[in-house]
């Protein structure tokens, strides 16, 4: 049964259309010429000798007449592999797009760093479209604690894990990123009826439907990610679902506890601390996995307390951090987050990391020395000064990686073109 259905699908090259036939005839009428040209040569049959000078336009010598046939075959052969490889690749190409370039960038793109980028949102959806340009072996680790907006009524009315940050994740990786963008990120209009579809993103629907449709949700993931032509994996930092709860003082009240990653820097007050309920849920092993076999490993940008911090919390992602032998990066943000981290510098940043994880998991600290479009911020936000109190364990490392059209955020290029920097320093 197996070999019939293997050889149905086999002649299925016969049918009309595919646009295969023809350049497999043009490779073989080349093949035969240079078979007749070399057989000239070699064995100079009389007959064969007669054919090739009927063929010919003018009386050449017998290895002439060989040479030109089997440089026209060669030709033929060559042009019939172009075609086929045209025929064969372009559903897979672009467009505008060259089929030996588009190859050329998938051949280096394996061959590069294996590169793991923890945290969400959209610094780390930024962070992705840079890199995908050096490297295919990129992993997302992911948080799965959002609980606000489209993420958060679906996981309330569904039961499924958060899908926003990995449909920001999927897009950036995306082969063709502006579609997908465009499809993903789309949000069905607020309209004054029913819930519904209002403010929905498209994106997180398709992951929950596949994830009813594969029956799990790391499944969904990945049937979304072939759909997309993802350069990259993107996965979970755990598959439990999990509550993002935070300690925030307020002056007179003191410290009080907010639960919901939603309302934590809605709420007033300083975060202080920020924890998982439950604390002690196991990490996804694709993404243990990864963290152990990687060349560099990168935490953030993103928010600080509501991005980056939920995965290094799940104690098998801190634990793999810790074990590895790759080059560890935290990439601080360029500016201040309302609610979040108003008034940080690097040094800041640091000791938050410090305070939740015991000690500096990262060891490099990637900040941003271009402050000079700190006017073009929105009230209240401030650029995130690169300094380190003194005697600082960690290493700071500054480069101008913000994007002056938009100074609140990273320049995805400039950030990558960083980071393999230091990957092969």
């Amino acid at each position: 049964m197996r070999i019939d259905n293997r050889l149905r699908s086999n002649l299925k090259w016969l049918l009309p259309g595919l646009g295969v036939k023809r350049w497999l005839l043009l490779m073989t009428l080349g093949i035969v010429l240079v078979g007749v040209g070399v057989g000239a040569v070699l064995w100079q049959i009389r007959p064969l000798a007669l054919v090739l000078r009927y063929f010919s336009a003018v009386f050449l010598p017998t290895w002439a007449r060989a040479v030109l046939f089997t440089v026209l075959g060669s030709g033929l052969i060559v042009w019939g592999l172009w075609g086929l490889n045209r025929t064969l690749l372009s559903p897979f190409v672009s467009e505008r797009g060259r089929v030996v370039e588009a190859l050329y960038r998938h051949r280096q793109r394996r061959q590069g760093p294996k590169v793991v980028a923890i945290g969400g949102g959209h610094g780390l959806a930024t962070l992705l479209r840079g890199l995908k340009a050096y490297t295919s072996n990129i992993t997302a680790v992911v948080t799965v604690a959002d609980d606000g907006g489209s993420s958060g009524r679906l996981r309330r009315a569904l039961g499924v894990l958060p899908p926003g940050d990995i449909r920001n994740c999927l897009a950036a990786l995306a082969d063709d990123e502006a579609l997908a963008t465009q499809v993903l990120q789309y949000r069905f209009p607020s309209t004054s009826g029913e819930e519904g579809l209002n403010g929905h993103s498209l994106g997180n629907l398709l992951i929950t439907a596949m994830a009813e449709v594969t029956g799990s949700f790391e499944q969904a993931i990945l049937e979304s990610s072939r759909l997309l032509a993802v350069q990259g994996r993107v996965l979970p930092s755990t598959l439990q679902d999990v509550t993002l709860v935070g300690d925030l003082r307020a002056e007179p009240e003191g410290v009080g506890r907010v639960a919901g990653e939603s309302r934590i820097t809605s709420a007033p007050g300083a975060i202080e601390r920020v924890y998982l309920e439950p604390d002690d849920v196991p990490a996804y092993p694709e993404a243990i996995r990864a963290i152990l076999e990687a060349d560099l490993i990168v935490a953030g940008p993103g928010s600080l307390y509501t991005s980056v911090l939920p995965n290094l919390l799940v104690p098998g992602i801190a634990q793999a951090v810790a074990a590895s032998r790759a080059r560890r990066v935290y990439i601080c943000n360029v500016a201040t987050q309302l609610g979040e981290t108003d008034g940080y510098d690097v040094g800041d940043h640091v000791a938050a990391l410090r305070r939740h994880l015991g000690s500096d998991l990262f060891p490099i600290v990637l900040a941003n020395d271009n402050l000079e479009h700190t006017s073009a911020l929105p009230a209240g936000v401030e650029p995130v000064r690169p300094t380190l109190p003194p005697g600082s364990s960690v290493a700071l490392y500054t480069a101008d990686v913000v994007d002056p059209t938009c100074p609140w955020r990273h320049d995805s290029q400039k950030l990558a073109q960083v980071l393999m920097r230091l990957v092969e320093e």
